[in-house]
Parts: C-alpha cells; structure tokens; sequence
C-alpha cells in the first residue's frame, strides 16, 4: 500500500482504504432527574462495558463523557458517539436520557486546543467521574 492524497492508504486494486484517526468526543446527554448516585452506578457500569471512556461529569440531570473514538474521520466518530448511550442504555442501566450535545474534534487540534492527548484508554470507575 501506498500513501494516497487524502492521508488515506491506496489499497491493492486503486481504492483508498481510509487510515483510522483518534478523535476525543465529548457527549452530553441528559433528560428528567435521576437520583446522583443512580447515575454514577450507571456511568460505572458504563465505563466497565466501554474501558475507552476517559473521565466525566454528571449531575441528577445530566451526564458528560469525554473519551477518544477511533474512526475513518469526524463524521464516523460522531455517528459511533451519538448511539453510544441508546446502545447501552438496557445493559448499563442508564438513565432514559437523550443526547443533548456532542463534541467531536481532531488529535491534533485537541492538542493546539491545550489539550492533553495522553494515553487514549483509561478507565473512568476509578475516580474518572466527578460531581458538576
């Protein structure tokens, strides 16, 4: 495989086999009051079904997840962010909330942003979510 113009790969037969990027996607999700410690049992057990969650507020209204997606670009790691919480919503016994807002911004302007772009996986349920 050769470098093609779009940072992609050219693949073997001329198509372009898109190079994965890491993305850092902040989700906002929120809907009627929950009990606080109802949702951090929620977003802990979120967080042991997805381990790439970074860290996250939340409050008895809402809830923000910030993490890094692997994706072939922004449009792939926003789709992936927005059906994050419906698809664990049973499983992790998450709060019937709705997505509110979501954040999706390139390694590299992350970093220019002051970001830290460390290690991209991490466990929040030791001490990643904090109170808003």
């Amino acid at each position: 495989m050769t470098e093609g113009r779009d940072r992609g790969t050219v693949a073997e037969g001329g198509g372009v086999a898109h190079r994965s990027r890491l993305w850092h996607v902040t989700l906002t999700v929120g809907g009627p009051p929950q009990h606080p410690d109802a949702v951090l049992a929620a977003l802990d057990r979120l967080g042991q079904e997805q381990p790439f969650l970074l860290s996250g507020r939340y409050s008895s209204e809402r809830a923000e997840l910030r993490y890094w997606e692997e994706a072939a670009d922004c449009g792939d790691a926003a789709a992936l962010a927005l059906r994050l919480w419906g698809e664990h919503r049973d499983s992790a016994q998450l709060p019937p909330w709705t997505v509110l807002a979501i954040e999706v911004v390139e390694r590299g302007l992350f970093r220019d942003r002051g970001g830290k772009a460390g290690a991209p996986l991490a466990l929040v349920p030791s001490g990643g979510w904090r109170p808003y």
